[in-house]
């Protein structure tokens, strides 16, 4: 499949084009372009694993590539090709009447809640080129359906969801070759601490969430129904918490005294003992105004990272240590929300990673799920509020409103955070 050209890069990358609310054409090319990061990124894993002797044909669920490739062309078809209420987007119930896949086998291979049950148990996944092949066939028929498709938000909806769903099993595909030290062409940019070294937010009123209606194209069910809460004025970290402040924590002996982490933190850091230990955020090899650098090791070479890079693979229990070490706390939901969307322009800066937040992942009042149900409602009251996006994160999926989640012990995202005044 060939790489769209270099004139429609911009656009297919969200910038300039919010593909939230793009019409058959736009959804056509970037639909083509995630697929494609798919099969490059298989590919390079494919690779990668091959030559340390592990077979990417075995696992299955989200942490398994060559399964998390092959559900992507098993999401298409579900929710479109063997969906024929699609075109009711949203109103299109989730266990409505589904067509026969073109693969007899697609619902036991690819199903997720198949997978979580290990019905199939040992059965072998199909070859990488088999998959491929798979991924191809879906997307053509896919192709298909949008051509004849209409141009409103609900006809467009599943589209919408398959296209950003992709994007984030992207990222996924990244964070397994980091874990596996697998190299990928994706990193982390050099950092650039700014000038501005906090932000201070007026009180204010804020509409927090994404407006539905008519015309408003695609949001993630958890990112509504669109609600006002009114804000004091408080003070924000400019950029998140950099390797040489986090260093300083490390120093001072942060991960030896149980006062900064609470008692669920200090129980997740000595459980770290079965596993060697914890002195430093995940793939930490070296930190520490001793050793004059921080090396981290990722996607299988070890890295001298810049003291004004973020912080990268951080659990939400460090965070919150830090943050108390820090006479600082966590933002919530909300007031990151409100600095990302009317502070740029006094300096606040995100995207090089995904941030934790005070915030318990939480519906919002008014809450109604999705067809996807499964997306959000399991991990209600038990993750923490991830906000932001990282350096793996498609530009797609860059949005202020968009809300993401993690369980505070998960340090495999490319996560750091960011402190407020307390």
């Amino acid at each position: 499949m060939a790489e769209p050209s270099s004139s429609l890069s911009s656009g297919l990358s969200g910038a300039g084009l919010d593909l939230r609310v793009a019409g058959r054409e736009w959804l056509s090319l970037a639909l083509v372009d995630a697929r494609n990061t798919t099969l490059h990124r298989l590919r390079q894993l494919e690779e990668g694993l091959d030559a340390a002797g592990v077979d990417v044909r075995r696992g299955r669920g989200p942490d398994a590539p060559l399964w998390l490739a092959g559900h992507l062309g098993w999401f298409q078809e579900w929710w479109i090709g063997r969906n024929p209420q699609r075109a009711r987007g949203e109103q299109a119930p989730a266990d409505g009447l589904r067509l026969a896949s073109v693969d007899p086998r697609a619902d036991a291979l690819w199903n997720p809640e198949l997978a979580a049950a290990d019905t199939v148990g040992d059965a072998e996944l199909p070859t990488p080129a088999e998959v491929r092949a798979w991924l191809l066939d879906t997307l053509e028929s896919t192709l298909e359906l949008l051509d004849k498709s209409a141009e409103d938000d609900d006809a467009l909806y599943f589209y919408r969801l398959a296209l950003f769903h992709e994007d984030q099993c992207g990222e996924r595909l990244a964070r397994i070759a980091d874990a596996c030290g697998v190299a990928m062409d994706v990193d982390a940019p050099p950092g650039a601490l700014g000038s501005v070294r906090t932000v201070g937010v007026p009180a204010t009123r804020w509409t927090l969430g994404t407006r539905r209606g008519p015309g408003c194209g695609f949001a993630w069910d958890n990112e509504g129904p669109a609600h006002e809460v009114a804000l004091p004025g408080f003070e924000i970290d400019a950029q998140p918490v950099s390797w040489s402040q986090f260093a300083e924590f490390v120093d001072d002996g942060g991960y030896d005294n149980p006062g900064w982490w609470g008692t669920a933190g200090w129980a997740w850091l000595q459980a770290q003992a079965a596993q060697g230990g914890r002195r430093a955020p995940r793939q930490v090899e070296q930190i520490g105004s001793a050793s004059g650098a921080v090396i981290q090791t990722r996607f299988g070479q070890a890295r001298r990272l810049r003291g004004t890079q973020s912080v990268v693979h951080a659990s939400g229990w460090e965070a919150q240590a830090w943050c108390n070490w820090a006479g600082r706390r966590l933002p919530t939901e909300a007031e990151w929300e409100v600095a990302a969307c009317s502070m740029r322009a006094r300096g606040f800066q995100w995207g090089d990673v995904h941030e934790w937040t005070a915030s318990t992942f939480r519906p919002y009042p008014g809450f109604r799920a999705g067809p996807w149900a499964s997306y959000s409602l399991p991990w209600f009251e038990r993750a923490w509020a991830l906000r932001g996006a990282s350096f793996a994160t498609h530009g797609r999926l860059r949005q202020p409103r968009a809300r993401g989640f993690a369980l505070p012990d998960d340090d495999s995202g490319f996560t750091g955070f960011r402190s407020c005044a307390p």
